[in-house]
């Protein structure tokens, strides 16, 4: 669903991604675990199109992000570190507002579905969104993610901020996404979140993917010590 093939972005001949080949499939949980400038966000950018490669290619679906712009975003859905809503509206009038950007039209009935389906309780539906805490704007993304039925889903750093109950129900909210067969892949700094959500972790340094593990097949110590051992220069 997802795939980097030889992947480069570059500013004024400084590298922030080498080469990076990568794919993630339906259904898969693919974390980028790396510090500041490693290169996770870039990546994100790329699959998004908010920036062109340097060379290489990013593609959603079969199909080239650089070529085809608006189909690959059609198919994607984006969570940032803090999701962008209006604040004067509420959580249901944000959510009919972007499922209507997306093409979609829904009943108040179906757009409440979304939300409880994401976690929101009912009397949050109607209340303005300035209020809600940052797990509460977390949720209506995943029901924003929903209502336009993404193919795929990158996240940039979501759980950060969040207190341990917001980031578990948003680590649960991401595993139901990916059972029901949606590409998520996700910059984190959360090692214990990455290894309890993640099916597969990639360790990103300098621009470059230097390590691909499977979740099931590393401890939550090994990670560490390993990610650690990474880090080093």
């Amino acid at each position: 669903m997802l795939e980097a093939i030889n992947l480069s972005k570059s500013y004024n001949g400084t590298p922030a991604l080498k080469n990076l080949n990568l794919r993630v499939s339906p259904g898969e949980v693919f974390c980028l675990l790396g510090q500041n400038g490693a290169g996770k966000t870039t990546t994100i950018n790329l699959f998004l199109g908010f920036i062109e490669p340097t060379s290489g290619e990013a593609k959603v679906d079969g199909r080239s992000v650089k070529a085809e712009p608006l189909e690959t975003k059609k198919r994607l859905a984006y969570i940032p570190e803090t999701v962008m809503l209006y604040p004067n509206l509420t959580g249901l009038e944000n959510l009919d507002y972007f499922a209507t950007l997306s093409g979609k039209t829904y009943s108040q009935e179906q757009l409440a579905e979304f939300l409880l389906q994401a976690g929101l309780e009912k009397e949050a539906h109607h209340k303005r969104v300035g209020a809600y805490s940052k797990g509460m704007r977390q949720k209506v993304g995943i029901a924003i993610a929903l209502a336009k039925d993404a193919k795929a889903l990158l996240l940039d750093e979501p759980t950060s901020g969040l207190d341990p109950k917001a980031s578990f129900e948003f680590s649960e909210l991401l595993k139901t996404l990916a059972q029901k067969g949606v590409a998520v892949l996700m910059a984190t700094h959360d090692l214990f979140r990455a290894k309890e959500v993640g099916t597969r972790l990639g360790v990103m340094k300098h621009g470059e993917l230097l390590a691909t593990l499977n979740a099931d097949d590393i401890a939550h110590a090994d990670l560490e010590k390993l990610y650690l051992e990474y880090m080093r220069d």
